[in-house]
């Protein structure tokens, strides 16, 4: 089991030294100038985009997770933030589609640059690895289907919000995200 955790490890770390930090900035950027975030991603790159965004919540950000019951309207001014590591899933792209059509941002996560999400999207963030096709350009794994992907999605979307709260001028700090923190539990 050893040799499986280490490995897992060593390709988390090929992963995450081979994403562009300026791509990383710029999502930082979109999430410091918007005026609400919304997030979505299906299957488990929903439940990473879940887990992004109670992690802004913490960070003091207004925002909110397609498909639940109490999420508004996006408007202009707002960022949707897409999770899709081939850039392709129907449901995204209609709502990334009709996010733009309201003036909102378009921020895409994926492996795919040259996606049909990223060519509306505002802004792209390429996690350069491998998803559950197996494309030729994506690394090598021993994970099944989309493991390394996901993985490296929440480790990278969680160190932008790190470096996004630690570049804002305000008053979050520790004492203030365990406020935030869930309490009826």
């Amino acid at each position: 089991m050893k040799s499986v955790i280490e490995t897992v490890a060593n390709e988390m770390s090929t992963v995450l030294a081979n994403v562009n930090e300026e791509e990383a900035l710029q999502l930082s950027q979109e999430l410091k100038q918007a005026k609400r975030i919304f997030v979505t991603g299906e299957g488990r790159s929903g439940l990473m985009g879940k887990a992004f965004a109670m992690r802004l919540m913490h960070g003091g950000f207004n925002v909110f997770v397609i498909g639940e019951t109490v999420t508004p309207s996006i408007e202009s001014g707002d960022l949707l933030v897409a999770i899709s590591g081939s850039g392709s899933t129907g449901a995204i792209y209609q709502f990334a589609t009709k996010a733009k059509d309201v003036g909102a941002n378009v921020f895409l996560v994926t492996t795919n640059r040259e996606s049909k999400i990223a060519a509306i999207s505002d802004g792209v963030l390429v996690i350069p690895a491998a998803t559950k096709y197996r494309h030729p350009h994506e690394p090598k794994t021993i994970q099944p289907l989309g493991n390394q992907f996901d993985q490296a999605v929440h480790l990278v979307l969680d160190a932008t919000i790190i470096g996004t709260l630690n570049n804002v001028e305000s008053d979050t700090d520790f004492a203030e995200m365990t406020k935030r923190h869930a309490n009826l539990e």
